[in-house]
């Protein structure tokens, strides 16, 4: 039975099935602010994002709902703050007692064979049979979307590898040259202020998935076919935001990947005109791009939004508005365990790796519903039935503020 507005049940770890037991999502101008903007509190968002130490990253904690005093507000920090210090401690414990292999080996691992099995998906192509010829655009996409999707995520986390340097050079190759987008503003978006200001309005509020102008079903099931053509006039349009020598090495990082695509297509697929391997390059870039854009939009909006004066601290934050989605082998594969069914997890700890996030996942998942905090799950099917019911609500207007009933 959905919870009623008001109800100091409704943040207690209640499971998302079809409908959401919060208050809706509040979209923003989805402007995310100049480089170096301060969080509201007046702190910086970059040791919040990029690292998962304990300590007040997001606000003050002082303002409370309801006119509550500023020292019960101050107790209120000091409490969440424990709890994600808590936390922490356990999640680091498990992270020492890993192997590299589990930290770092099995993402590498998938990354690598997805690069082996580039040659097989060309070679499929040349067959002029309708089932070697779709092994082949199903082999590249897949491929195609776990460089794209999980290596540029990982890359842009750093969670490849302990040194930065390496990082730097995956997040070019991986964001750059294989995504086709600029490696500083994906980053800088994505993990400064997505994960930064999570469900916050006007900030990393997901707004920038919405566009209303759109009905639900071309939204839905047609606009995800031009992912692959606005991906990379976004990243040009992105370009003015940066230093001229990292838009210089972006524009030839892009260049090289998208003509690679295209000569391999019609040098070892054997294409016979420009039109069929840009068709080609189209179908297979595009292949899993309805559930990345389901993804993105099923696991934050429809959750509490909040005013940057008038949020939880991070673990609340966290808990509060991010959703986790069932366990699927070709999304696992192609998108990662942290954009799946760890995507919870991975807002608490943003610098694990896929695998590291899928062992800690029983440890979070206990520790919030031991504490009597959000741990939002829900299936696939059921988020997208919501959706298109509620696309008006959730996509096109702007619901009120949530407030923060209960957990005060």
């Amino acid at each position: 039975m959905p919870l009623e507005d008001g109800d100091p049940a409704r943040w207690r770890g209640q499971q998302v099935n079809g409908e959401v037991s919060c208050t809706p999502w509040l979209g923003g101008t989805g402007e995310p602010p100049p480089r170096g903007t301060p969080a509201p509190d007046g702190s910086g968002t970059e040791a919040m994002a990029e690292g998962w130490e304990p300590g007040p990253v997001l606000g003050d904690g002082d303002v409370t709902p309801g006119g509550a005093p500023q020292q019960a507000g101050q107790e209120l920090g000091r409490h969440e703050e424990a709890l994600m210090a808590e936390l922490s401690e356990l999640v680091q414990k498990v992270v020492k007692s890993s192997s590299w292999w589990e930290r770092h080996g099995m993402d590498i691992s998938i990354l690598a064979c997805s690069f082996l099995l580039l040659p097989a998906g060309f070679l499929c192509l040349r067959s002029a049979q309708a089932i070697p010829f779709l092994a082949g655009v199903l082999t590249l996409g897949v491929v195609h979307h776990t460089l794209t999707v999980k290596g540029s995520h990982l890359a842009s986390h750093n969670a490849l590898t302990e040194s930065k340097s390496w990082g730097k050079v995956w997040a070019i190759f991986f964001i750059e040259l294989c995504s086709a987008f600029t490696a500083e503003q994906a980053t800088y978006n994505h993990v400064k202020i997505h994960h930064g200001y999570t469900n916050v309005i006007g900030l990393g509020d997901s707004s920038t998935w919405k566009l209303p102008f759109l009905n639900r079903y071309i939204y839905m099931f047609i606009a995800p076919l031009a992912v692959p053509i606005i991906t990379p006039l976004v990243a040009l349009d992105l370009l003015r935001n940066v230093e001229w020598k990292a838009a210089l090495r972006t524009l030839c990082c892009m260049f090289l990947g998208l003509y690679c695509h295209y000569w391999l297509l019609l040098h070892v697929s054997g294409f016979q005109s420009p039109w069929s391997a840009l068709l080609c390059m189209l179908l297979t870039r595009s292949l899993l791009a309805h559930p990345y854009i389901h993804v993105n939009i099923f696991q934050h909006i429809g959750l509490p939004m909040f005013a940057a004066d008038r949020k939880p601290k991070r673990i609340h934050l966290m808990s509060l508005g991010v959703l986790n989605l069932p366990r699927n082998a070709l999304l696992d594969w192609s998108f990662g365990h942290s954009l799946i069914s760890c995507h919870v997890e991975h807002h608490l700890f943003p610098g694990l790796s896929d695998s590291m996030c899928l062992k800690i996942k029983p440890i979070v998942s206990q520790y919030l519903k031991q504490k009597k905090l959000p741990y939002n799950e829900d299936t696939y099917i059921s988020r997208l039935r919501l959706f298109l019911r509620r696309y008006e609500e959730l996509m096109v207007h702007a619901p009120p503020i949530t407030e923060l009933v209960g957990i005060q």
